[in-house]
């Protein structure tokens, strides 16, 4: 006879959760009616629970930073040299899926941090991200943009950049991009070295440029945003303009100081100070970037140009300052000297 002609009315038999583990084989008394039981014979493949009971949750324990299946995104990180690679370790620990491109190969490095790694854009773009990260170099970003076959995306992806310009990208995102996409410019402005032990009270600047109105794309922009909010980043939200102004003060005038302090061949010493050793460790710090980008933060933000100019400016009255008080000094002992010789014939 079968169970089911054989189970009450109030009875359903609900598969268990493909997590769940084996347990071993138990019989369960199932009572029919009466007195009448039937044994069944079932494992955690089959549960019996009647209709009328209290739900049954069979789902495992979640580390806490896993998101849900409505805000887990799929984002296609092209550029997956130091910094994108940085970012993708955070992004997977989350949860989101992560794929990711590059000129190098570097499919042995994703798959230790489990994103899926393409030698080739048009796989890459077919498989429909939700979210594609531009981290290339400033440098190159116009000619990797360009090169991307837009045509095989969504037509509402979202278009992101971590560059550390934003007004440059912003242009170039308008200018290449059609309409239909959405737009988010940011500045994670730490990296590697400054977020190693994590990203808790970090500035992230972002700008949205050009998002949707509808619910899915608010909340794709959202979740995305959301993700430098769970590692306790500092979110600023600042246009363009008004960061690449601010930017050339905060970021190039650092580059350039260590830069040119670098230029000096600066050895630490036996009897260091605190504000030498702080000297050193802005070397150490700028020179461990590449002079490209560097060189990116000079040539794509225009405020850059003027601060060198103001730069050198003070360096020139600094000069003349100094030179001017020792030409007075000079001066000074020179007549000083002059007078004691007169007195000295006089007598």
């Amino acid at each position: 006879m079968l169970l089911s002609r054989v189970l009450p009315s109030n009875t359903t038999l609900l598969p268990a959760s493909s997590r769940a583990r084996a347990a071993p084989l138990r019989y369960h008394r199932v009572p029919v009616g009466g007195a009448i039981t039937v044994p069944v014979r079932c494992r955690s493949a089959l549960t019996i629970q009647a209709r009328d009971a209290p739900s049954v949750i069979d789902i495992e324990p979640q580390p806490l930073k896993l998101l849900d299946r409505r805000t887990k995104l799929k984002i296609a990180v092209i550029g997956f040299g130091n910094f994108g690679q940085f970012l993708a370790r955070t992004f997977a620990a989350q949860g989101h899926e992560i794929l990711a491109y590059s000129r190098t190969d570097y499919s042995d490095t994703a798959r230790s941090l489990g994103v899926a790694f393409f030698d080739n854009q048009h796989d890459l773009c077919e498989q429909h991200p939700d979210v594609l990260l531009l981290s290339t170099s400033i440098l190159s970003a116009e000619a990797v943009l360009g090169s991307l076959p837009i045509q095989r995306l969504r037509r509402s992806t979202l278009f992101v950049d971590v560059l550390s310009v934003k007004e440059f990208p912003r242009n170039l995102f308008l200018r290449l991009l059609p309409p239909d996409f959405d737009i988010l410019c940011t500045h994670p402005m730490f990296g590697p070295e400054s977020g190693k032990h994590g990203w808790a009270g970090l500035p992230f600047v972002y700008d949205k440029v050009r998002i949707g109105d509808s619910d899915d794309r608010v909340e794709r922009c959202h979740a995305f945003l959301e993700i430098f909010e769970r590692e306790g980043c500092r979110m600023v939200e600042m246009s363009c303009a008004q960061h690449d102004e601010t930017a050339a003060e905060i970021q190039f005038l650092t580059h350039t100081i260590g830069r040119v302090l670098a230029k000096l061949d600066l050895k630490s010493t036996p009897i260091n100070t605190k504000g030498y050793e702080t000297l050193l460790n802005l070397v150490q710090n700028t020179c461990s970037d590449s002079y490209e980008l560097y060189n990116g933060l000079f040539m794509y933000n225009k405020n850059s140009t003027e601060l060198i100019e103001k730069l050198d400016a003070a360096l020139d009255t600094m000069k003349k300052e100094l030179f001017d008080r020792l030409h007075g000094i000079f001066r000074k002992q020179l007549f000083e000297c002059s007078g004691r010789r007169s007195v000295d014939a006089g007598n």
